[in-house]
């Protein structure tokens, strides 16, 4: 395996590095240490050919200048928080809003948009890049010094995998995640509708007009959020489900998991190329986004990226979970270590 590094532009006088992480097999999972951005990911189709199936920039200045939130660590917390306000132990925290009255994915300055800290890892069984930050107190609103180490690995197995950690030294809430957004077939031309995804989850959280969750779970039997069966993604984009339309025709949602051991929470196949990306977690849910609001304004290679250009699996707690009883808690102690991990694993039909 090898693990290489180039300058990738600079950043206020510092310079941003691109990391490639490469297992014998030829898969490559290239990432920044500016906002713990995946910039590209190469695997295999069924005859061998490989192509990068994430959708990222070229360029520093392209991701300064858009944010589509392309491969990126986000966080404190990811998703949307109503009001951009929560209570905890008996306190109202106001945090910073970035889209109307709401915050989403962590603020205005979130994790996307900082530079980490990076050490290389490399072992005998894999080779990674560990990236870290302090978070400070009252960052976006946003209570306690909280210290983050973000490692991403790559092994032999085709697994990439994400570990999550951190301590704050006062309790706070903390629920990161990382944005890639999948493509298959590797041209961003090709929409991600005729991909097809299975998920372990019978229930999936309900959202408002502002795409704020109204605490409903509601039951994916009869529905196209059921994907219990590999289902299209293109039955979202053309369902007449209000909860398909109000997010503009697709999917932005959190799926309630049902782990099982050994088995695979989700995956996603592109029936034409034979590419596949089994996702497994501990975290309680995972957003799947079909990059309904991508409308052209940005290109990749020169190409307009369009809607539906591409799919995310973001692992994470439920959304607004401070704000919705029954969603479980985003909160961690003083002092309490936080740990959480996803793997992506490439494979072919």
């Amino acid at each position: 395996m090898k693990l290489s590094e180039r300058k990738f532009g600079e950043l206020e006088g510092q310079v941003v590095t691109e990391f490639c992480l490469e297992n014998d097999h030829g898969v490559r999972v290239r990432a920044l240490d500016y906002g713990g951005i995946v910039t590209e990911t190469w695997v295999p189709d069924a005859k061998g050919d490989f192509v990068n199936v994430s959708l990222g920039f070229a360029t520093l200045d392209e991701y300064l200048a858009h944010s589509p939130y392309f491969g990126a660590l986000v966080g404190r917390v990811a998703g949307r928080i109503g009001d951009a306000r929560f209570e905890l132990d008996g306190k109202t925290y106001q945090l910073e809003k970035n889209e109307g009255e709401n915050i989403l994915h962590g603020g205005p300055d979130n994790f996307s948009k900082r530079m980490w800290d990076a050490e290389r890892l490399e072992t005998v069984d894999e080779i990674g890049v560990v990236f870290s930050l302090t978070s400070l107190d009252g960052d976006n609103g946003f209570p306690g010094n909280l210290d983050v180490r973000v490692t991403y690995t790559l092994n032999n197995a085709n697994e990439w995998r994400i570990k999550y950690e951190a301590k704050s030294d006062a309790a706070t809430v903390f629920n990161p995640t990382n944005h890639v957004y999948f493509n298959l077939t590797g041209d961003v031309e090709k929409l991600v509708l005729d991909q097809e995804l299975q998920m372990r989850s019978s229930r999936f959280v309900a959202l408002d007009a502002a795409s704020i969750p109204t605490g409903e779970l509601v039951d994916v039997t009869g529905t196209v959020f059921d994907f219990r069966e590999p289902r299209a993604l293109r039955d979202g984009g053309t369902s007449e489900h209000p909860q398909n339309v109000i997010i503009k025709n697709g999917y932005d949602h959190a799926f309630v998991l049902e782990h099982e051991a050994g088995e695979p929470d989700a995956r996603l196949v592109d029936p034409d190329s034979g590419r596949v990306v089994e996702m497994r977690t501990d975290c309680d849910s995972v957003v799947v986004y079909t990059g309904n609001q991508l409308s052209g304004k940005f290109a990749i290679d020169g190409v307009a990226v369009p809607k539906y250009a591409g799919v995310t699996m973001e692992t994470q707690g439920l959304p607004d979970s401070m704000n919705h009883e029954g969603f479980g808690s985003a909160v961690i102690q003083k002092d309490e270590l936080f740990e959480s991990e996803t793997i992506f694993t490439f494979k072919t039909l």
